[in-house]
């Protein structure tokens, strides 16, 4: 300690080696320096061992994992780069990469020269991004399993698959838990998400200013909500299922033009969205906020507390052919324009129908009214719920059914289903 106060020269010496060795621990060093050998179809495989460390791929190539081939990323930097066109990468490990969500850490890390990478049958395991796809095109990640540490805190944590200003990607067939969200797609046109299994998340997917997207087949569980859809139009939204989830099963916002099929949204709880961005955690099935000119057909919303809930100008929205069941409140809308949710003749099955069908055409004789003035009154004045029960809000209700002239606009199902046609949507799919 001495020598090294008396001589500044030491002082630095020491600290630029420090420094070299620093610098050293954090380099990317190419995936050719590892023992890969090829097989007849050009195809490079990986044997069994850890291989600590950042490596990048610069050329096209394919590469295999043979069993027990780990890449250990020591908690820092990308697992792995991929800054080349036409790369593979299947059937290997990436563990514990770094976690520094400002410096967008990943197990696999896509830059935008890696046109038509495929990543397949891999397993994350990690704090800080699973996959990160950077503003390249045609790229497809298959068959992958992506697991965060549910023992930080899920805004700490990175997103399982994150697509930025990528067009044309493949996402398909991939299980995500206990990450941030499990797929986020922003600012990303024209992509395909399929058969993807997400469970444990903040929001399982996650749109963004993402236009002329396909979202099919997909599964969330016991996330705080299912499919946030924000900011972005030309959606398509067939086949997918929501499973206990909190908050919200499908929330829109500001999403126009775009369609919802054949859905499934089961056992919305009330919770804590976590996110100042929307307010609200009553346990809502469909949520449409400021969203306009979509069609929302052949879905099913059964036993949340809310099955759909309509506001901030949500209007001119074809909403036909869906089965409401068994929900604590069917609707919830609060504004002054008739909203009629029917089209061609044929409205919704709502579970708490109470009208007939004399000529047995299916459907109900009388329209369905889901909410009166009392409702908007409740919604309004949440605390008058302590007289729900009471002689007054009795005869308000009364006055209201004697003298209609009194009502004010709001949903109306002028041909309700007497049956459900979304009975095939409740069966657990096949795989």
């Amino acid at each position: 300690m001495t020598d090294s106060k008396g001589n500044p020269v030491k002082v630095i010496t020491l600290a630029l080696a420090l420094l070299l060795l620093s610098g050293s621990a954090l380099a990317v060093q190419p995936i050719t320096t590892l023992p890969l050998t090829v097989d007849a179809d050009q195809r490079w495989h990986l044997p069994a061992g850890e291989y600590r460390g950042s490596f990048s791929v610069d050329q096209p190539m394919q590469i295999v994992c043979e069993p027990g081939a780990v890449f250990q990323g020591e908690g820092q930097g990308n697992g792995l780069i991929i800054r080349a066109p036409d790369v593979g990468i299947e059937g290997c490990t990436f563990l514990d990469w770094g976690h520094d969500l400002t410096a967008m850490n990943a197990a696999v890390f896509i830059q935008p020269k890696a046109h038509g990478a495929v990543i397949k049958g891999n397993r994350l395991q990690g704090q800080g991004f699973g996959i990160w796809v950077d503003g390249t095109a045609d790229v497809s990640l298959i068959d992958n399993r992506i697991q965060g540490d549910p023992a930080m805190r899920s805004q700490d944590r990175g997103n399982g698959i994150h697509l930025y200003a990528v067009h044309g990607a493949r996402v398909i067939g991939n299980q995500v838990r206990d990450t941030r969200d499990g797929i986020y797609i922003d600012t990303s046109n024209g992509n395909l998400l399929q058969g993807n299994t997400l469970e444990d998340l903040r929001y399982g997917v996650h749109y963004m200013f993402a236009n002329d997207n396909q979202l099919i087949g997909n599964t969330t569980r016991r996330t705080r909500t299912g499919y946030a859809l924000m900011q972005s139009r030309k959606l398509t939204v067939i086949g997918n299922r929501s499973e206990q989830d909190q908050n919200y099963g499908i929330l829109m916002n500001y999403i126009t033009y775009s369609t919802l099929r054949d859905n499934f949204v089961t056992d919305v709880r009330d919770g804590s969205t976590g996110d100042s961005m929307i307010s609200g955690a009553e346990g809502k099935a469909l949520f449409i906020y400021n969203s306009l000119f979509n069609s929302i057909e052949h879905n099913h919303f059964e036993h949340s507390a809310v099955g759909i809930h309509l506001t901030a100008g949500s209007e001119d929205n074809r909403i036909a052919d869906n089965a409401f069941v068994g929900n604590q409140r069917q609707v919830k809308y609060v504004a002054t324009r008739l909203q009629e949710w029917s089209a061609d003749g044929r409205g919704n099955y709502w579970s708490d129908y109470l009208g007939w069908d004399r000529n047995n055409d299916g459907l109900g004789d009388i329209a369905y009214e889901p909410n009166d003035n009392v409702d908007r009154l409740l919604w309004l004045y949440p605390q008058v719920r302590l007289l729900m029960n009471s002689p007054g809000i009795e005869l308000l209700r009364w006055v209201q059914r004697a003298f209609p002239v009194m009502k004010s606009p709001g949903v109306l199902d002028s041909h309700p289903l007497m049956k459900s046609s979304t009975q095939t949507l409740t069966q657990e799919p096949t795989s």
